[in-house]
């Protein structure tokens, strides 16, 4: 087997593994859900759905890359057992990372637009969510700022991962990284300085019963559930392919609660950003996009300051978005390269090309092709690329990992845990067969049926 690149320190692979976790849902889903469902006791059944489902799903797919050494393109034939098919399920596996990427680019590229326009001074005291709402529509119906925002994002990340994984991906992406925790963290600290600070966070994490038992208990648990499977990309191998460049060092347990461990940390503090901003201010927190760029605009464009805290802001996120941007498409090149034996520069270079015409469709459903709906009335391209990734290639895939690392013509429960338990650290108990064979599988295929029931029930 030839030599495989791998990175060469501990914090370079747990920065850049936990950057293809950390992404938008981290600010614009988790803490609107925490506070929605009583705080503090929706973070507490958070952590044992983030311990119990999603900490081992991470050790599944980082021990499938550490133990073949290759891109999910080759590592079911390496560990299956010979003369078994495991290995065709990666057709419908690595359309995944092709799926998501098509429009987490453009998501990022508004990302960059918004970054750079409170940069500018474009935004000022007196915008109202009106305008604000007004202004991210418009967005929305210009192709050509939205492309050119898109090109420049996938541009930059592409380079990236071109220079390699010491060159490209570790010392750049590792100083990217710190630079995001350093963000938020000096923009949380300044939060306890803001006159909503108090009621902010009393409403984000104070445990509230009343709240829970309004939204219903077993709604808690499903957002709860759903978003610590979500919240670290599991199921399509784009955290798979980070295994093969680790070394042996260290048990893959210990690699994992570290990785959701940075993932959870960002979430939380993202709280402490948003909502004492928000009731300083008088603004209701919202969910999804709407939350960064009408939310928190408004908030940040009659903020003392808020020329450079929006700017702060969104370069944060920026950084965010790109983490996972170039994470993926890491996994992508390193699957081309195996499946074609081609050089990462043409691998590149094919793959950009190829995510710039799969990144227009979604681009124009918003604009030229808005009057396609694909998932009904309102819906609009990318509605229909999220379902397919969210709502089925991630749940199905993960499913897919954990049966075959169970299975006895898979990889085999002796050889995942001897993976898994590897190097010095914290060990994963043999003694958890039937739980990773019966329970887990049992999670997943509810959660893919509620994602079913929350949009076609």
């Amino acid at each position: 087997m030839a030599e495989r690149d791998q990175f060469s320190s501990r914090l370079g692979f747990l920065l850049i593994a936990a950057g293809c976790a950390i992404g938008l849902g981290n600010v614009w889903r988790f803490p609107y859900i925490t506070g929605q469902y009583g705080g503090a006791i929706f973070v507490i059944i958070y952590l044992v759905f983030l311990l119990g489902v999603g900490v081992p799903l991470l050790t599944v797919e980082l021990a499938i890359g550490r133990a073949s050494r290759r891109s999910i393109a080759k590592a079911f034939n390496i560990l299956e057992t010979p003369g078994t098919k495991w290995h065709r399920n990666k057709f419908w596996l690595i359309p995944g990372s092709y799926i998501l990427m098509s429009f987490y680019g453009l998501i990022t590229g508004w990302m960059l637009y918004y970054c750079v326009k409170f940069m500018g001074g474009s935004f000022g005291p007196g915008l109202t969510k009106e305008i604000a709402g007004q202004n991210f529509t418009d967005l929305l119906a210009n192709p050509l700022i939205m492309f050119v925002c898109m090109s420049t994002v996938t541009v930059v990340s592409f380079a990236i991962v071109a220079l390699g994984v010491d060159r490209g991906l570790e010392h750049i992406t590792k100083p990217l990284m710190i630079l995001l925790l350093v963000l938020l963290i000096f923009m949380s600290v300044r939060s306890v300085t803001l006159d909503g600070f108090k009621e902010g966070i009393s409403y984000y994490l104070k445990p509230d019963w009343t709240n829970l038992e309004k939204q219903g208990f077993m709604q808690a648990l499903w957002a709860a559930m759903g978003q610590a499977f979500f919240t670290l990309s599991v199921g399509q191998g784009s955290i798979e392919i980070f295994g093969t460049y680790v070394n042996k060092r260290h048990t893959l347990l210990s690699e994992a609660l570290w990785i959701a461990g940075l993932d959870t940390l960002v979430a939380l503090l993202a709280g402490f950003v948003i909502f004492p901003a928000c009731f300083s201010y008088g603004v209701r927190p919202d969910s999804g996009p709407s939350l960064l760029f009408v939310t928190m605009n408004t908030v940040f464009a009659n903020m003392a300051g808020g020329r450079f805290w929006g700017a702060l802001f969104f370069l944060f996120m920026l950084i965010a978005a790109m983490s996972t941007l170039i994470a993926v498409y890491e996994s992508i090149i390193a699957i081309c390269m195996e499946v074609f034996n081609i050089s990462r520069l043409t691998s590149v270079a094919i793959n950009f090309v190829v995510i710039m015409l799969i990144s227009m469709p979604p681009l124009l459903g918003f604009n030229v092709l808005d009057f396609i709906h694909p998932m009904g009335d309102g819906s609009t391209i990318m509605d229909l690329q999220d379902f397919l990734i969210s709502n089925n290639i991630l749940p199905l895939g993960s499913l897919f990992m954990v049966i075959f690392i169970t299975a006895r013509t898979g990889m085999q429960w002796k050889r995942y845990t001897d993976e898994v338990n590897t190097g010095e650290g914290v060990r994963l108990s043999p003694k958890l067969y039937w739980y990773f064979k019966i329970v887990l599988p049992a999670i997943i295929a509810i959660l893919l049926a509620v994602g079913y029931v929350n949009i076609f029930g």
